[in-house]
């Protein structure tokens, strides 16, 4: 069971998603918060896997409220989604940053936030090819001139070559294909190249493979 809390100011948008969600065998709403603050308070008492959390929200913002969860070694294992009105939020960059898996507009069609609970939950990247080239653009404009790959020293050769498909978007079954490994080997190569980075999902292998230099923006396309 898929284990998710809403965090938003308005009511009624709370109200959907509930009941969205809860159609589906699989997924339970376990709370709901207005604010910022209270986002924080419902995710510790109850370790959701997934919170769908609103940016513009009073007493501590989505991001605020992404910065505080994200710090909390024991909520390691909840996955944020950033759901917003403007796909090009000032502070959707920002909440990548600070550590949220991804995020969706509020007028995603249903089958497809459904879908990206399940993603997110599955430890996958949530990030349209179209969100990740403008995320991309924008983080562009902050990364340092000359990019310092000195982090990327822990890596192997393969690892390197894994970390600049991931950068790219692609999924396990992609980079699979495209370096002649099983989907599970790509899996791996993954989740040991996190914890040599001390990254929490792929969304900051990403981030990571921009900030050092390793891939550039219009490389995803």
């Amino acid at each position: 069971m898929i284990r998710v809390a809403i965090a938003d100011d308005q009511q009624l948008i709370r109200g959907g998603f509930r009941s969205l969600l809860e159609s589906e065998t699989d997924i339970e709403v376990v709370g709901e918060a207005g604010t910022g603050t209270d986002a924080v308070a419902i995710v510790a008492a109850t370790r959701p896997d997934v919170v769908l959390m609103d940016i513009r929200m009073p007493d501590g913002d989505g991001l605020w409220a992404t910065e505080r969860i994200v710090a909390r070694p024991e909520l390691s294992g909840t996955r944020i989604v950033i759901v917003t009105t403007f796909e090009l939020d000032e502070y959707v960059a920002r909440a990548i940053r600070a550590g949220a898996s991804g995020f969706l507009v509020k007028d995603t069609e249903p089958v497809e936030l459904i879908r990206a609970v399940r993603v997110v939950a599955g430890g996958e990247a949530l990030l349209s090819p179209g969100v990740t080239r403008r995320l991309l653009e924008r983080l562009g404009g902050e990364l340092a001139p000359t990019p310092d790959r000195s982090r990327l020293d822990v890596l192997t050769d393969r690892e390197r070559e894994v970390l600049t498909l991931v950068a790219r978007g692609l999924t396990n079954e992609e980079i699979g294909r495209a370096l002649f490994l099983s989907p599970l080997t790509a899996k791996t190569h993954v989740s040991r190249i996190m914890a040599k980075l001390a990254a929490r999902d792929r969304v900051q292998l990403v981030v990571i493979g921009y900030e050092t230099g390793l891939v550039r923006v219009g490389d995803a396309d």
